[in-house]
């Protein structure tokens, strides 16, 4: 037991400058207690092994705790009219505290410099910061933000040898822990640490109205309207990378939620992982950029630019993507659900296997996207450019694609069932075994579509257009197609059960074999068309324009037919089946 507590006795003073145990009970008890300065009672047990990172859970946290509160103490002089060159930020000049500055940058150094804050010890901190009175937090942040900035532009580690902090430290711990440590660590671990509490002080501030226009951080440092882009927070990333890829985003990732990140560059940074959840991004430039899983639900991407980034698995949803540029974007596998993308530029980018449900991609560039196998039931796509993407196999479920140009898009095996296609242009667009069913294409240009296999069942295609298209087969029972245009149409052994072809233009279509069965063709122009073998039974062909119409082998079962100008010229008539008796004496065939 003695040498037990011995060891314990001896981690406990290496680790923290200036604690001392107060009492080391002597018992045989399984636990023993450890008093430290902040009145802070520690249950030790004797199973845990005392590791470095256990030491920091029991005491690195209290010791910062004490710092945080000396830190924002104001001497006894309160203000001074001393001038001083420090650069405070969100500070007026003339404050003086009771710790230095030279002296509050050492205690950072010692107590930040050996390891990356645990998220609990940052959980305790901002528990300490909210509800201690004698923590200002707007102080805090002053002093903190100073301190940041001279990190970022290098001013400790440059130091001569005599005042180089982050050297001091390194052979501090060495010399009191026997902790082998690189000088680049200790000031890395330094200043991201600092950057934590500086984010988290920030997301704090900004849900509390009194605070926030006093506490307000740019990791990056503010938006410059000169050169437009801000670099600080790159350099800090790919100085904190320079030790292992990835570092950067391992210690301070999950803590970007809420930040503002406004007109920073990240070309090419490496933030796998990270939450930007919440955060400000707009204006800000991340191409090519990794961030495969990254969290960006909630965050404001307006206006940024994403292109060739990886975001392969990343959380958007409910993002704000307004007029960003994500060409050729790798967004397979991300989820996209409610954020609205209107007007950005995904001109050749991959949307593969994406959750894009009920976003908003209204006047967005989808052109040569690939979008297959995705999920973008009830988007809104309304006068979007999707000229030759790819949505084989998409879920396209209640979509809106109003006045949306679709030329030459692959939409095979797609499910639009139920989907507004009002207007749009879906001209040389493959739709092998696409399911339009109840779909909504009111004057719909059609023309030279591929649409072979495809269910049209209960569509509205009033108005469409079929110029050269070929609906050889296609399930196009009780669709409404009043008005359409299907001239020269390729319709043979479709069916049209029930079909609505009011005032449709049939001209010269091929319907050899079609469904026709209790179809409405009335006033429609079948002149030149071919109905040879079609099943017109139940059908009404009043006021039908008939001319050179080819009815061979047709049945005409209890067709409704209209005056007889309008059969002169109609070839085959005597070999249709079931001709109604009343037709044949009108037509003179008895």
């Amino acid at each position: 037991m003695s040498t037990y507590l011995s060891q314990v006795w001896q981690l406990l003073r290496n680790y923290v400058r200036g604690t001392r145990l107060q009492e080391m009970p002597k018992t045989t008890s399984p636990e023993t207690e450890a008093v430290l300065p902040l009145g802070k009672s520690i249950k030790v047990d004797k199973s845990i092994k005392f590791t470095q990172d256990n030491l920091q859970e029991y005491l690195y946290s209290p010791r910062l705790q004490e710092s945080l509160e000396e830190w924002t103490i104001l001497d006894n002089s309160g203000l001074t009219s001393k001038s001083d060159d420090r650069a405070l930020g969100t500070l007026p000049s003339g404050i003086c505290f009771r710790v230095c500055d030279r002296q509050m940058h050492e205690e950072i150094y010692d107590l930040l410099g050996n390891a990356a804050l645990k998220p609990e010890i940052v959980s305790q901190l901002m528990e300490l910061i909210v509800t201690d009175k004698k923590i200002r937090p707007e102080l805090l942040f002053g002093r903190l933000e100073d301190f940041y900035r001279r990190w970022c532009q290098g001013e400790f580690i440059d130091g001569t040898p005599d005042d180089n902090l982050p050297q001091k430290t390194k052979l501090k711990l060495a010399a009191q822990q026997h902790i082998a440590i690189g000088l680049r660590q200790v000031d890395i671990y330094t200043g991201l640490n600092v950057l934590i509490l500086l984010l988290e002080l920030h997301r704090y501030a900004q849900e509390r109205d009194e605070l926030k226009q006093k506490i307000t951080f740019y990791p990056s440092d503010q938006p410059d309207t000169d050169n437009f882009f801000t670099s600080q927070l790159l350099r800090i990333i790919n100085y904190s990378d320079a030790l292992e890829i990835g570092n950067f985003s391992s210690i301070v990732g999950q803590f970007l939620k809420g930040g503002n990140f406004r007109s920073a560059y990240l070309g090419d940074a490496n933030l796998t992982g990270a939450d930007f959840s919440g955060a400000d991004l707009s204006l800000a430039y991340l191409g090519d950029a990794n961030l495969i899983g990254v969290n960006l639900s909630g965050a404001n991407l307006s206006g940024a630019n994403l292109g060739d980034a990886n975001l392969s698995g990343a959380n958007l949803s409910g993002a704000n993507l307004t007029g960003a540029d994500l060409s050729s974007i790798n967004l397979s596998g991300a989820n996209l659900n409610c954020a609205n993308l209107s007007r950005a530029d995904l001109n050749r980018a991959d949307l593969s296997s994406t959750n894009i449900s009920r976003a908003d991609l209204s006047r967005a560039d989808l052109s040569r996207a690939d979008i297959s196998s995705s999920n973008l039931s009830h988007a809104d796509l309304s006068n979007a450019i999707l000229f030759g993407a790819n949505l084989s196999e998409a879920n396209l479920s209640s979509v809106s694609l109003s006045h949306a140009d679709l030329c030459r898009a692959d939409l095979s095996g797609a499910d639009l069932s139920h989907a507004i296609l009002n207007g749009s242009n879906l001209s040389d667009t493959i739709l092998f075994s696409t399911n339009l069913s109840d779909a909504i294409l009111v004057a719909a240009d059609l023309s030279y579509a591929k649409l072979n296999g495809a269910k049209l069942n209960n569509a509205r295609l009033n108005g469409a257009m079929f110029l050269g298209a070929d609906l050889s087969g296609v399930d196009l029972s009780r669709v409404i197609l009043n008005e359409a245009d299907l001239s020269g149409v390729i319709l043979n052994d479709a069916d049209l059960s029930g079909a609505d072809l009011t005032d449709a233009i049939l001209f010269g279509t091929d319907l050899s074999y079609a469904n026709l069965k209790s179809a409405n063709l009335s006033g429609s122009n079948l002149s030149g068309a071919i109905l040879n073998g079609a099943d017109l039974s139940h059908s009404n062909l009043s006021y039908a324009i008939l001319g050179g119409a080819d009815l061979s082998d047709a049945n005409m079962e209890q067709m409704n037919w209209g005056k007889k100008q309008q059969w002169e010229g109609v070839r085959g008539l005597e070999t249709a089946v079931n001709v109604p008796e009343a037709l044949k004496e009108e037509l003179g065939l008895n």
